[in-house]
């Protein structure tokens, strides 16, 4: 029988993958270097996979999961909007994207610590979708 933690983990991971893909498709477009457009293609398809892992689980669970906020969702997109509106540049992505790995990894890793119960596999994800967004800001750097 699965815990309740290891589906509240599962839920937010789903969440902030779906947050991050679509921040990713925002600022996508205005991305003028071919290096950083790949760095988000690659992190895109990396947080896909784990979405796909993660509604796998949550189905076989018998959950739906969890949806971003929509206030969160259309604060995120304003913001985003706005500032790639003012200064349409490789800096002002990067700084988007890198804000958002930051809250991701925030988030998560107190989502890993709130559901200490959580089985192997979720825990798993969650620190592969941690991993993921460290090593994009990492990359990111160089367009800041």
């Amino acid at each position: 029988m699965i815990n309740d933690d290891t589906i509240k983990l599962l839920s937010e991971c789903k969440a902030g993958i779906k947050m991050a893909v679509d921040s990713i498709d925002e600022v996508m477009p205005k991305v003028k270097s071919e290096k950083f457009g790949q760095l988000l293609s690659d992190c895109k398809h990396e947080h896909e996979a784990l979405g796909n892992e993660t509604r796998r689980l949550l189905n076989e669970y018998e959950d739906r999961g969890e949806e971003p906020s929509p206030l969160a969702k259309g604060m995120s997109w304003i913001k985003t909007n706005t500032k790639l509106t003012m200064k349409p540049t490789d800096h002002t992505a990067a700084d988007l994207i890198t804000e958002g790995c930051n809250m991701g990894v925030k988030s998560l890793n107190r989502y890993l610590n709130q559901y200490e119960a959580a089985d192997q596999q979720a825990k798993n994800i969650t620190e592969r979708l941690i991993h993921s967004e460290e090593q994009l800001s990492v990359h990111l750097r160089p367009f800041l």
